[in-house]
């Protein structure tokens, strides 16, 4: 799916089944509830709405559901989306997307650089796609935008990992989901090879079987 020559039609339908895999596999119901939702209603005590940066969004499905959990929840929440891939924002932008939430082509870098600030920053799948000097870059660019909490939400490689995915994804045809699932989880760090890049500050828990967050500031141990 990172060839730009890619078969668009397999390229809308892993976007649509990632959206599935991230709902029952992600943990994110978990990560809203333990540390993105405490930390987005103390910001909006202050009479705003909490912004939260969502890095390398995808198709937007992440996105999407915090929206809809924030608005369930009755807590203000903004959510800029950003991907650096015009097909992921374009597909991200024909799906019904609450008001609340704004997909943009920028860099997590750049905005750094600039000084802009953020209550929340999360990604999804993006720590195992980045060379070593690239993933402590995130860090240090996350760091530096969230004033409450980052939290990077990624696949922890097990011996296991690979064989559960295997007959789990089994129903997933016609799209890149397989193939690149089974790249990500051989791409993927171990809790002991990510406490090992992680500068001071950053802490890893193991969630799940197959999951792992990297944390910044608020949220649980």
């Amino acid at each position: 799916m990172d060839d730009p020559a890619c078969d668009p039609a397999r390229l809308a339908r892993t976007y649509a089944q990632f959206a599935v895999l991230n709902q029952l596999l992600g943990h994110w119901r978990e990560a809203w509830r333990d540390v993105l939702r405490p930390v987005a209603r103390t910001a909006a005590a202050d009479g705003r709405p909490a912004r939260l940066l969502d890095i390398g969004c995808g198709g937007g499905d992440l996105a999407r559901r915090l929206a809809g959990w924030a608005a369930r929840d009755d807590v203000p929440l903004e959510i800029v989306a950003i991907d650096p891939d015009a097909r992921a924002l374009a597909y991200a932008r024909r799906r019904a997307t609450p008001p609340t939430v704004r997909y943009l082509a920028r860099d997590v870098r750049d905005l750094a650089a600039e000084g802009a600030g953020f209550d929340l920053v999360v990604s999804n799948h993006v720590v195992h796609h980045l060379a070593e000097d690239e993933v402590r870059e995130l860090l240090d660019a996350s760091a530096r935008l969230a004033r409450g909490a980052a939290l990077h939400n990624d696949l922890r490689r097990t011996p296991w990992a690979i064989p559960a995915f295997a007959a789990f994804s089994l129903p997933f045809r016609g799209s890149f989901v397989r193939e690149d699932g089974f790249r990500s989880i051989r791409r993927s760090f171990t809790p002991a090879e990510l406490r090992a890049l992680a500068p001071p500050g950053w802490r890893v828990r193991p969630v799940g079987r197959f999951r792992q967050w990297l944390l910044h500031g608020a949220g649980p141990p």
